[in-house]
């Protein structure tokens, strides 16, 4: 069903499902609870987005605050993107960590973003369109950020699009995690 790639940060997996083509065009499963149960994630969604975005946007690096925290299924449905994860669990051995992993509509590969992480990406392709499934609702109070240029990512741009929300959050070296290795 899905080939499971571990990552050096625990509980971030890329998962390459089966593509099934023909000549319609292509099917691919992006979820399967059974399968992620014999994981280890019990996944219950309480949200599913999609966002666009022109080429040289970086949206990020974003996650919510316990007791809003979640864990997230990112999917590339269409473009090129360079997504990332943060890992901002105090004590986990990848603490301040960050995994870039290239993106495309066409391989329909999954991230699985444990809570404690931050996410965000770069759209490398004139659009790209992202889908983030996540296991709590918005809150606002709880909705934070780590500055898309202030945690050593390599990102392969000088001047993005970046939203003035996103600029202003403060860089890993000023943030105060709220979160803790193990997460519950």
């Amino acid at each position: 069903m899905y080939e499971v790639e571990p990552t050096a940060i625990p509980g971030c997996l890329v998962l390459r499902p089966i593509v099934r083509q023909d000549a319609r065009g292509a099917f691919v499963k992006i979820f399967h609870r059974p399968f992620f149960a014999g994981l280890g994630f019990d996944l219950d969604f309480a949200e599913i987005y999609v966002s666009r975005s022109r080429k040289g946007v970086v949206r990020g690096l974003h996650f919510q605050a316990p007791p809003a925290d979640h864990d997230k299924l990112v999917c590339c449905l269409d473009g090129r993107i360079l997504d990332a994860v943060l890992d901002l669990r105090r004590g986990s051995p990848t603490e301040g960590h960050h995994l870039l992993f290239p993106l495309n509509g066409d391989q329909s590969a999954i991230v699985v973003v444990p809570r404690g992480c931050a996410h965000g990406f770069l759209a490398e392709s004139e659009g790209a369109q992202v889908a983030y499934a996540v296991t709590s609702a918005y809150d606002p109070e709880r909705d934070l950020g780590v500055r898309w240029d202030g945690a050593g990512i390599p990102w392969p741009i000088d001047d993005p699009v970046v939203s003035e929300r996103d600029a202003g959050f403060p860089a890993l070296a000023e943030f105060d995690s709220p979160f803790v290795w193990p997460t519950p």
